[in-house]
Order: C-alpha cells, then structure tokens, then sequence
C-alpha cells in the first residue's frame, strides 16, 4: 500500500516537470501586466544628482589645481625678477677700473684674472 503512494507522487512530480520546461521561473503574472511604482524614477533621479555632484566635486578640483599652478607661475615669475634686478643692481654697484696697459695682464695671478671681465 505504501508502495502505491510512492509510485503515485513520483509520476505526479514527473508529469509537472514534464509540463514545466523552466523549472527556475515562477508561474504567474507576466511583466507587461504587472503594476510598475515609481521607485524606478526615484532611483534614476538619485542617480543623476549623485553624478551631478560628481561632476561638480571634478570641476572643483580641477579649479584649486588651476589656481594653484597660476600662483606657482607667478612666484616663479617673480623670483626670476628679483633676480635679474639683483644682477642689474651689482654691476651698476661695482668699481670698474679700465686697465689700459697690457702688460700688467701678463702679471696677475689666476685669482686676478678671475676677477677680470672682459666687455
């Protein structure tokens, strides 16, 4: 008698997985027929201001770097004058003596002769 039970709910099980090709998809309502709710668009907006801000956060960024390679610029720019003001300064400051007799280059000593500039 027990044996009769067991053959029954074998079949049974064969013949619904017979009439059922995909086992994994729940029979029911299909998509189309489906009510749709609005946390789709919810999400869809949520998105496009995360990416909004995203953007933003890059433009940001690359403003202060903008900024601060302008700024880098102009120190170097500046360092480069002070310079130039600071050479222009020594030679107008320096004691020029012109050395008309040649003779006297043939008696100076190397530290004297780096000394000497020639114009």
């Amino acid at each position: 008698h027990r044996c009769s039970i067991d053959v029954r709910s074998r079949l049974l099980s064969r013949m619904r997985s017979m009439t059922r090709t995909k086992s994994w998809k729940e029979s029911g309502v299909k998509n189309s027929s489906t009510i749709k709710d609005k946390s789709a668009r919810s999400r869809w907006k949520e998105r496009m201001k995360a990416k909004e801000e995203k953007k933003a956060m890059h433009e940001y960024e690359r403003a202060l770097k903008e900024e601060a390679a302008q700024q880098k610029e102009e120190k170097r720019k500046r360092a480069e004058e002070r310079q130039k003001r600071k050479e222009e300064n020594e030679k107008k400051s320096e004691i020029v003596q012109v050395i008309r007799n040649t003779s006297k280059l043939k008696r100076l000593s190397k530290k004297q002769w780096r000394s000497i500039r020639k114009t």
